[in-house]
Parts: C-alpha cells; structure tokens; sequence
C-alpha cells in the first residue's frame, strides 16, 4: 500500500519560521524546509483581514503523511496563526507522488 502526503505550508513573518517547526513537530512532522519570501498583498488585503502586513517572510514547507495532516496544520495555526505576532497562514496541497534520492552507488576503480 502506497503512503499518501500532503504538504502543509505555512507563510509567517520573519523571524517565526521556528515556531512553526516546534509546533509542527509536537504534532508529528520530522521536519521541514524553511524558505525566505516576500510578501506583496495590497492595502485592500490588510484592511479586509485588519491586520498590518509584513513583506519579509519565511515559508515552511513540511511533508506529512496524510493521517496526520489535520493535527499539524492546527497545532502550526495555534502557535504561529494571524491572530499572534507571526502572522501565519497555513494550507495544504496534495501530493501525487513521492521518491526517495539516494546517492548512486561508487563504482568500483579498475586495476
């Protein structure tokens, strides 16, 4: 039987990218991928969600197995959501397929 994962993603400001991989990990991840981004919503956006917009960002990317998707995103949410000084927002995609890497294995020197 195949595993299924999704990614669960999650945008925060500068600086909380951490508090997501605690909160990740308490739920079950092994671990995740952080990346630098910047954001680049309009006044609108913050007016409508009432919130100040930050454009330096960290996003954390983290593969999950299917089952434990959901205790990950709300444990991610409840440390590191809009309503704290992180900002965040996390979702999810789909993933279709999955392969580990390896390194080839040495070939062997001739005589």
């Amino acid at each position: 039987m195949d595993n299924k994962y999704e990614m669960v993603v999650c945008v925060v400001n500068a600086g909380f990218s951490q508090n997501v991989m605690e909160a990740a990990r308490a739920a079950g991840a092994r671990g995740g991928t952080i990346l630098r981004a910047r954001g680049s919503a309009n006044p609108e956006a913050e007016e409508f969600f009432n919130i100040t917009i930050q454009p330096d960002k960290e996003m954390a990317m983290i593969l999950v197995p299917e089952e434990i998707k959901d205790s990950v995103m709300s444990s991610v949410y409840k440390n590191a959501g809009l309503a704290g000084e992180a900002n965040g927002i996390v979702f999810s995609l789909p993933v279709s397929r999955t392969t580990l890497t390896t390194n080839p294995p040495a070939e062997e020197e001739e005589e």
